[in-house]
């Protein structure tokens, strides 16, 4: 597999938890395709890394072979493209919600499964201090019984939601919602990050490794062009 056809399954991921968004089983069921995707796009980086070196790194390679055998054969270019990727991955998860993808990647590489989903509601149109609020529903086998038990549950605690959003929205001078603007998704809580939402997350997350790709492949050229 090529970086490409990884980073296409993260997309394809990506959809198929849009379609079955806010379902507990099925998102979880993708996202955790989407997040072993993402560990093979960084591994695979380091496959081009090890052929464009010539390190010759037999077996999977991943980051922590490349550094041992970078360190081996004291390849001083491949190890300064180690230094420059460590810089450049911190970088890309300063930001809020790439960090918050790390922190969910790590949970999942640790324990085998990802935090615990949760199913909220949240306006079509956000504004920053708009609120999220879980709705709580049977389920069977974790997934959803029927979409119209799902509607049913919705529009019982839409009232409430819809208070506070105004209320909090009328002191700020935003636009007032109404329950044609409300949709159901799905959320987790990951350390002190709370309601975090999946298909928000994960659409940023693409654009982040795709720069780490463009720009790994930029920088390892750069150290292996003779000059």
């Amino acid at each position: 597999m090529n970086v490409e056809k990884a980073l296409k399954n993260c997309e394809i991921y990506l959809k198929q938890i849009k379609q079955y968004d806010p379902d507990p089983f099925y998102v979880n069921y993708f996202f955790v395709k989407y997040i072993d995707s993402v560990k093979k796009i960084f591994d695979l980086i380091f496959e081009e890394a090890n052929r464009d070196f010539g390190l010759f790194i037999s077996e999977n390679i991943t980051y922590e072979k490349f550094f041992e055998k970078a360190k081996l054969k004291n390849d001083l270019k491949a190890i300064e493209f180690l230094k420059w990727y460590i810089e450049n991955f911190s970088q890309e998860h300063h930001e809020q919600f790439p960090n918050i993808m790390k922190k969910i990647c790590q949970f999942k590489n640790e324990l085998e499964k990802i935090p615990e989903i949760k199913i909220m509601i949240r306006t079509t149109d956000r504004y920053k201090d708009d609120i999220c609020q879980q709705i709580k529903i049977n389920l069977s086998n974790e997934k959803l019984r029927s979409k119209s038990e799902l509607n049913i549950e919705i529009k019982r605690q839409l009232p409430i939601f819809l208070e506070i959003t105004n209320h909090k929205r009328k002191l700020k001078k935003e636009p007032k919602i109404d329950d044609n603007q409300v949709i159901a998704t799905a959320f987790l809580d990951i350390e002190d990050h709370k309601d975090v939402e999946i298909v928000y997350v994960s659409e940023i997350y693409i654009q982040v490794m795709k720069r780490l790709i463009k720009n790994s492949r930029i920088k390892i050229k750069e150290l292996t062009t003779w000059k």
